[in-house]
């Protein structure tokens, strides 16, 4: 920074802290600073101003006092973080103002009359933001896009994706290539590569799918077997360079949603030349692993081949013919069951070496959306894991792994899938966290291992709690990422493992194609770095949209009754995650009338001051849904009425307590 004799300096040589702002939607908000070994400065509201979450700051520690704490307030802004905001509009008399989804963005953000672009009060839109906030004067904005009505369901989805700036459309010139490449596969193309056209192989997806980049096939070999995994060679189609090439870089990965997908690449490409279709032939990249009868890894090929899926199944009917014995579905499959039963052989095989040798093995139920014609949410179901999910999974991280191994042996740069070890103050909360269970987190060395948190799984299965606790154990560990570097994976307990399977939808996918092909691109760290934070946007907008339809799907409920479990604590109040609905919300404390509740953060649980009654992570409860606000993104419970009179039998708990 330029001081005021007009010398650039060090921030921290005249006491300002330079970091991100993260602004907590009650209006205060904390400086990241830029070096990890400072800790967090705490910004009251009234300190805030001129900043917006998300921007650069200079921050001035110490600015506020009162009592034993302390303060900062922002100084300058040195980067902004938006150039838009998305949310509903307000009309007003002589001027407008948008209501951000984000509700990290609390300044007000005006909207001058004429500004509007032919937007009505309600509706969702994207503003650009002309002016931004000072210390005493509120952000204004344009109206550059009307989505539409804000009450629309897709019009919600719309939103988000806006919000976190993923791209819709294609550019002309990614269409104008994607179009000029060929919907068959010429002789000329199939010349030099091995032939797979004559095996049985299929691929395995939901029914709702429409890119197949994987077919598996496996095959008896004496006692052992012989795994065949084809991927669809992208790499072939897209060139290095290319529009097609820094398009599906810059998107990085394609975002799903319960509605609709944003792809990676044009559908002529997603659905098209590249989709291992049934029936059609097409370009792939083949790996082939000879398994022995325990499930040891003995040979690998890789090969440029060219295959043709047998069948496009899907799970169902997998379950179906292998766990069901459905003799209607077997009799349809016909020739295709004994590699399906030779397949679930192998993966059950492969998925006790795993756990031999340490794998987590997390297995949290996933909501699945079912939408009515119109986009609102018709029912909220446990997604279906069975043996055919199971057979996949193994067989793509089989794959993955012998990949990242034949490149290391060749010792090709890699871009690596890496998981490191949780955190130390990580595991030290969770090791205190699971002794409130009666459970014991065993360490090596005062290290987690991933045999330690596979441990601990298996304690919790079973119990009341289990769920709870694979969330808990998930949210210690790090967040998986690509890099550069061979930082190992914990979670898969191995020193080698990429992403090779998905082309389709994975931009590190294809680039681990070229580097089998031996085009190693110059910039690898920058590339998993883009690629690693393009992924936690995906997450992110995934994990909006899932959320806004869960409280769409609660809109009708409100005064129905619901069993949950007590799934977090806070001072001011409890989380409730529904049994069934894989729903949670808020039972606020002030709701809790009987008593007055505090925190105790090292137990996890509220307490009643006067009778002792706790509420601890865990609890079964039932709550009532007292109301659902979308604007808010929050589902708000009641206890409901049973709960509230048998936590009121209890009061001889706290006077027995309180008499010691």
């Amino acid at each position: 920074m330029r001081n005021r004799a007009g010398r650039f300096t060090l921030p921290e040589r005249v006491g300002l802290v330079a970091g991100r702002l993260e602004v907590n939607p009650g209006g205060f908000a904390f400086c990241r600073p830029d070096d990890p070994e400072e800790e967090d400065v705490y910004v009251p509201a009234r300190g805030v101003r001129p900043a917006m979450h998300g921007d650069r700051v200079l921050v001035e520690a110490g600015y506020f006092k009162r009592g034993p704490r302390t303060g900062g307030r922002v100084v300058k802004v040195t980067a902004r973080a938006l150039t838009q905001v998305v949310g509903v509009y307000r009309a007003g008399r002589t001027t407008g103002v948008v209501v951000p989804q984000e509700q990290r963005l609390t300044v007000p953000i005006l909207v001058p009359k004429g500004a509007e672009s032919g937007a009505e009060d309600g509706d969702m839109v994207v503003a650009g933001i002309s002016r931004y906030p000072g210390v005493e004067t509120d952000a204004e904005a344009r109206v550059t896009s009307v989505l539409g009505p804000a009450g629309d369901p897709r019009v919600e989805t719309l939103a988000v994706i806006h919000e976190h700036g993923l791209p819709l459309d294609f550019p002309p010139e990614v269409l104008t290539q994607a179009r000029r490449l060929p919907q068959t596969v010429p002789a000329s193309a199939i010349a030099g590569r091995l032939d797979l056209r004559g095996l049985p192989l299929v691929t395995i997806d939901g029914e709702r799918a429409r890119d197949f980049d994987d077919a598996v096939l496996v095959e008896a070999l004496g006692s052992g077997f012989l795994l065949t995994v084809a991927i669809a060679d992208v790499a072939h189609y897209v060139p290095e360079g290319s529009p097609l090439d820094l398009e599906a870089r810059a998107r990085g990965t394609s975002v799903y949603f319960p509605d609709r997908v944003v792809p990676m690449l044009p559908e002529a490409l997603s659905n098209g030349i590249c989709s291992l279709n049934p029936g059609q032939d097409r370009l792939a990249k083949a790996v082939r692993i000879e398994f022995d009868a325990r499930g040891r890894m003995k040979e690998t090929r890789f090969d440029d081949a060219v295959m043709r899926s047998s069948a496009r199944l899907t799970y169902t009917q997998v379950r179906q013919a292998l766990v069901d014995r459905d003799l209607r579905v077997r009799d349809l499959l016909g020739a295709l069951v004994p590699p399906l039963e030779d397949a679930e052989r192998l993966a059950r095989l492969l998925i006790a070496r795993r756990h031999a040798r340490g794998a987590i093995d997390f297995d949290l139920p996933e909501a699945e959306i079912v939408l009515d014609l119109q986009g609102r949410p018709e029912s909220i179901l446990r997604a279906e894991r069975s043996i055919a999910h199971q057979m996949i999974e193994e067989f793509m991280l089989a794959a993955n792994e012998a990949v990242a191994r034949e490149l290391m042996r060749r010792k090709v740069p890699l871009l690596h899938r890496v998981h490191e070890p949780p955190a130390a103050d990580a595991v030290r909360d969770l090791a205190r966290f699971v002794e409130g269970f009666g459970l014991r987190l065993h360490l090596e060395h005062g290290q987690a291992t991933p045999h330690s948190y596979q441990q601990l799984l298996e304690q919790a299965e079973g119990r009341p709690e289990g769920r709870l606790l694979h969330t808990v154990l998930l949210r210690s560990m790090q967040q998986a990422r690509y890099a550069a570097e061979p930082l190992g994976h914990f979670g898969l307990a191995t020193d080698a493992y990429t992403h090779f399977t998905s082309p389709i939808r994975r931009y590190p996918d294809l680039v681990i194609h070229r580097l089998l092909g031996g085009r190693v691109p110059r910039d690898l760290p920058a590339i998993a770095d883009e690629a690693s934070r393009r992924e936690r946007v995906a997450m992110e907008a995934e994990r909006e949209i899932v959320q806004l339809k869960k409280i769409q799907f609660m809109q009708d409920k409100v005064g129905q009754t619901f069993g949950g479990i007590v799934s977090g604590v806070a001072n001011f109040g409890l989380f409730v995650e529904l049994t069934d609905l894989f729903v949670d919300g808020l039972v606020h404390v002030t709701t809790l009338a009987d008593d007055f509740y505090e925190y105790v953060e090292r137990q996890h649980l509220l307490r009643g001051r006067r009778t002792r009654r706790t509420f601890r992570i865990g609890d079964p409860v039932e709550v009532e849904l007292a109301g659902v606000s979308i604007e808010r993104r929050q589902i708000d419970f009641v206890l409901a009425g049973r709960e509230r009179r048998e936590r009121g039998r209890e009061p001889w708990r706290g006077r027995r307590r309180r008499s010691r």
